[in-house]
């Protein structure tokens, strides 16, 4: 049969385990000790009826011990969770120690009181900000900034190879051999039509002032026409006289006879007025075609274009074609433009 004041003579004047003694007071490092020190009726071991409050992860639970579970030592301690609202929490310990000691109510309402304000704090604590503190491990920022530098280099290394692999497909290198990566070479496409787009825009608007100049010129040279005609009427007292030369042209007929290509300067106008107006003539028109040739070989190597093909050599001997293809060429725009001015 268990006794409590045999077991408490025992711990007392002999030894304890859980027993420490200072200058002024013992204290007991028992877990299940409601206020922590050693005395009579504090001892979880020389009490069989015990009740005491203990803290988990923070959550609070109420232990109690009995008489009738002495003999099983496992089953000794019934655990009973506690609400996490104090006043609530207060209530279950008034309704589970109803009729015990009031000593060990009110110690176990004290101790629940103290878990939960030490848990408030440690709530507080912890959403507060905290200084972190970083080793610095300098042989490993040293490594990681070499890493960099030779990481920027190979990134240049690959740019610079690509685009010179971009150069090489535009002027048609590699041809159909290869197959590259669809969306690098879409991506180079798209950029090339983009600036092409806009080169073609700022040619057309060159082309078309050049046009202006070519028409300028043109009527320059067809007041020109008119001028030599008139100083060839005035060499001729009469009208009478202009008639017997042979030579007369009506003014009003020109028109007329542009749209039925009667451009005849042999007949029209005087011998040299009219071969140096056809030459200056034939010399701009020439210019013109030049400079559109020039452009839409460089608008033919954009996106979709056929690479540039080996110019052949040009033949030694007659040279003539070229200038009768550029004649025809002028008197063809010619034609056209008399027509539109007849309309």
């Amino acid at each position: 049969m268990q006794r409590d004041e045999v077991i408490w003579q025992t711990i007392n004047n002999h030894f304890c385990a859980f027993k420490t003694k200072t200058k002024t007071q013992a204290f007991c490092r028992n877990e299940y000790n409601v206020t922590g020190l050693c005395d009579r009726l504090s001892c979880p071991l020389a009490n069989s009826r015990y009740a005491t409050i203990i803290e988990k992860e923070g959550i609070c639970y109420l232990y109690t011990k009995t008489i009738e579970r002495a003999h099983l030592p496992k089953f000794m301690w019934e655990k009973i969770k506690l609400s996490p609202n104090y006043a609530h929490a207060l209530k279950q310990i008034d309704k589970r120690l109803m009729h015990w000691p009031q000593f060990l109510v009110h110690k176990a309402k004290q101790r629940l009181t103290k878990i939960t304000q030490y848990l408030i704090r440690a709530r507080r604590i912890q959403l507060k900000a905290k200084k972190q503190l970083v080793p610095i491990k300098k042989n490993q920022e040293k490594m990681d900034t070499r890493r960099e530098k030779k990481a920027q280099t190979a990134a240049r290394i690959e740019k610079a190879i690509e685009k010179e692999l971009l150069m090489r497909l535009q002027s048609g290198t590699y041809g159909d051999i290869y197959n590259f990566p669809q969306e690098q070479y879409e991506k180079a496409l798209d950029e090339e039509a983009e600036g092409i787009d806009q080169d073609f825009d700022a040619e057309n608007e060159e082309e078309w002032a050049e046009e202006d100049e070519f028409a300028a010129a043109e009527s320059s040279s067809e007041s020109g026409r008119s001028d030599s005609t008139s100083d060839y009427e005035a060499g001729f007292s009469t009208d009478e006289e202009l008639e017997a030369s042979g030579s007369f042209l009506d003014i009003e007929d020109v028109p007329h006879a542009r749209a039925e290509n009667s451009f005849d300067f042999d007949d029209d106008l005087h011998d040299d007025d009219a071969a140096l107006v056809k030459m200056q003539a034939e010399s701009e028109w020439k210019k013109v075609l030049d400079r559109r040739a020039s452009k839409r070989a460089r608008v033919g190597t954009g996106r979709g274009a056929s690479p540039p093909s080996k110019r052949s050599k040009p033949k030694r001997g007659n040279r003539s074609g070229g200038n009768e293809q550029v004649e025809r060429e002028f008197e063809l725009e010619r034609d056209h433009v008399a027509q539109e001015e007849y309309r």
